[in-house]
């Protein structure tokens, strides 16, 4: 159970981080289900990824990886929401 507590920090991060930006922007928002979904999406990749890649820069340890995994979740929702947009146009 250790071992996966890092990885559901990161998920929970990123839907938060998603819901955050699609709060912010509603033009892109995708409803608070698709943007969780987004931001669980690009929370497990951006803590896995990111926080490994610049956990010198955004901080040592869990901090820099839930940092990571919520700029993940965020921008994995603003690139959904744009394809979103542009499809409907």
């Amino acid at each position: 159970m250790e071992a996966l507590m890092p990885l559901i920090m990161q998920l929970i991060s990123g839907a938060v981080g998603g819901n955050i930006i699609g709060a912010l922007a509603k033009k892109l928002s995708l409803g608070f289900l698709g943007n969780t979904v987004a931001g669980l999406v690009g929370g497990g990749l951006g803590g896995q990824f990111l926080g490994e890649a610049l956990g010198g820069m955004l901080g040592s340890g869990m901090a820099g990886s839930l940092g990571a995994a919520a700029g993940g979740g965020g921008i994995v929702m603003v690139v959904i929401g744009l394809i979103k947009s542009m499809m409907s146009k």
